[in-house]
């Protein structure tokens, strides 16, 4: 059976109707004990079916934000709500899972053991989670490698295996925190577009990537949420309009590099002091 097309969801940075939201950020804060100002009225809201990409400068507060979503700290000040509840009720139900950019996995366990292992501490049986595991791990593209050890792998596919531990529960939100930085650029369009094939299938699940790359979040995303440095704020959210299925042409496409650019000049006014006006870009000098 072909997988159906998929095509961004008109949404914009704040969502017509919050109780459809699967992540809510009102007004969020963070300030960490030694007095550091991590974040500053963070808003946010994704629509169901969403793949969001945050681009920003190292310490800018990705990673902070993930954190929060994920239910591992709490805000300072403002709301964050995921699926209508808190993110530590969503988390502790399965319905968020959190994908590293270390793969993190138990080297003296197996493939299976692994991708196993949420179910294991969420008690289920042996052959359940047997299984569960076979099926995230076919998914990904390891099926064969179930009693492989992590040691056996190259780092794609342990990333692979990360990924399908992360997807065996099957989570409504999967939160992927630079999960392609280490790999080769060969091995990390790949897993791109494994991710995207992954994505369009199981089309109830929302995915969050942090990323440096502003090729790969263009090549990935419905919308790009760029982040201004400490303390860090969405500066700008950006739809990227080009259908899915994504194939490897759009990345020496016209709108691909449009796209960038328009990216890549976000990035660049986000980091401005108030009230300085970025250079003028070559399309500005025509007119």
């Amino acid at each position: 059976m072909s997988t159906p097309v998929r095509t961004a969801p008109p949404v914009s940075a704040t969502a017509a109707d919050p109780d459809a939201a699967v992540v809510a950020l009102d007004g969020v804060g963070k300030t960490f004990a030694n007095g550091t100002a991590a974040l500053a009225d963070v808003q946010l809201e994704v629509a169901p079916g969403e793949l969001v990409s945050f681009v920003g400068p190292s310490g800018c507060g990705k990673s902070t934000v993930f954190r929060l979503i994920a239910g591992l700290a709490d805000p300072t000040r403002g709301t964050v709500s995921v699926m209508g509840t808190s993110p530590q009720r969503a988390r502790r139900d399965g319905s968020v899972a959190y994908v590293f950019q270390d793969p993190t996995l138990l080297p003296w366990a197996s493939v299976r053991d692994n991708v196993a292992l949420p179910l294991r501490l969420r008690g289920d049986g042996r052959r359940e989670r047997a299984a569960a595991a076979d099926r995230a791990l076919e998914l990904v593209g390891l099926d064969g490698h179930e009693r492989d050890l992590p040691r056996q792998l190259s780092g794609g596919m342990r990333m692979r295996v990360s990924i399908a531990r992360a997807l065996v529960s099957r989570p409504r939100l999967l939160l992927m925190d630079e999960p392609f930085g280490a790999l080769d650029e060969i091995t990390r369009q790949a897993l791109q577009g494994e991710l995207l094939r992954i994505w369009r299938q199981a089309d109830d699940m929302t995915v969050l990537f942090v990323t440096h790359n502003v090729f790969e979040a263009v090549y990935l995303s419905t919308r790009i949420a760029v982040m201004a440095p400490r303390p860090g704020r969405i500066a700008a959210a950006l739809t990227v309009a080009e259908p899915y299925p994504r194939e490897a042409a759009f990345r020496t496409s016209p709108q691909f590099s449009a796209a960038v650019a328009e990216v890549g000049a976000a990035l660049h006014a986000s980091a401005l002091p108030a009230g300085a006006s970025a250079p003028a870009t070559e399309a500005d000098r025509v007119q």
